[in-house]
């Protein structure tokens, strides 16, 4: 060691920091934003954890970049939902010591599985869907997990039992976290159920089948999906179905996402009787807090709520 980095070493410990933080490397990485959510809830005050994919990014579809790999290869925990999800990254994980298993396998969640494709796919899919089949099929888990508030708690408290041997100093400040973590959600669905239940039955699209958990969770159910993948453009005689079907439900609302173009969904709702949102499953542009993943969720309900109270 030089006399540089012994009087580094010197200063840090001074300074109550590591050399880790010197580099700037997190210890905990998270796939997704809503996974670095929950993390941060369970992290209150103790770190802060690191997000892979970078806002706008869809977890179906992202190509890794090197400093992608160079984070993952650094960090001391990697949390991800599962090959259902983030593709990409199973080969890559399979042989990573840092790496947890996939949050899908965490105790007491509650798994769903996607169902018939809504609405006119499967006509298309051996045409348009051919070689995409891992993207949303029947029969496979729907890998959306976060997005009902059980699932939530369920994967905040996998995390912490985990995170005890990465900060064994910190359990006490964990299980504080976890417990004001499970409150808040408590709170939470109270909330977003009696917001949403008096709108069940109101007809919606959305742009991919991503919320089954939260509709399952409120007792709502959409009409109807526009993309058939996230790779693969629906053809001409799935748009024009679903322009006769969203022209026969009447008054309904149609919600893009900001990860994808709005071209699709503004063209097939053109001169249409239908009102227009948005939902980020994702939260792209909800701050990591502590109460990051409540303000995720809720935002959630209150866009698909703000349109849905308009018909």
């Amino acid at each position: 060691m030089t006399m540089l980095w012994r009087f580094l070493l010197i200063l840090l410990c001074g300074m109550g920091l590591s050399l880790s933080a010197l580099a700037d490397t997190p210890r905990v990485l998270t796939t997704i934003k809503p996974l670095q959510l929950i993390a941060a809830a369970v992290l209150d005050g103790i770190d802060q954890p690191a997000v892979l994919l970078p806002t706008g990014a869809s977890p179906h579809s992202y190509a890794l970049r090197p400093s992608d790999r160079r984070a993952l290869q650094q960090a001391e925990r990697i949390y991800w939902v599962g090959p259902e999800l983030e593709l990409f990254l199973e080969r890559l994980l399979k042989d990573q010591p840092r790496a947890r298993a996939a949050i899908q396998q965490a105790p007491a969640l509650t798994l769903r599985t996607l169902g018939p494709a809504l609405n006119f796919q499967h006509a298309e899919r051996a045409h348009d869907h051919h070689g995409h089949d891992h993207d949303h099929h029947e029969g496979m888990v729907d890998a959306h997990i976060w997005l009902a508030p059980a699932n939530a708690q369920a994967i905040a408290r996998w995390m912490a039992a985990d995170l005890v041997r990465l900060y064994p100093g910190q359990q006490a400040r964990l299980q504080a976290n976890l417990a004001a973590f499970e409150q808040r959600l408590e709170v939470l669905d109270q909330d977003l159920a009696q917001r949403l239940t008096p709108l069940q039955g109101k007809p919606y699209f959305v742009f991919h089948d991503a919320y089954g958990y939260f509709e399952d969770a409120y007792g709502l159910r959409a009409e109807g999906v526009f993309s058939l993948s996230h790779e693969v453009q629906p053809g001409a005689r799935h748009v024009n179905l679903l322009r006769q079907r969203l022209s026969s439900v009447g008054p309904s609302c149609v919600f893009r996402e900001p990860q994808f173009p709005p071209r699709l969904i503004d063209s097939l709702s053109e001169g249409l009787n239908v009102f227009s949102g948005e939902l980020d499953p994702l939260g792209s542009e909800v701050a990591v807090t502590a109460q990051g993943y409540e303000v995720l969720l809720r935002e959630l309900g209150d866009n698909l709520a703000t349109c849905l109270e308009r018909l």
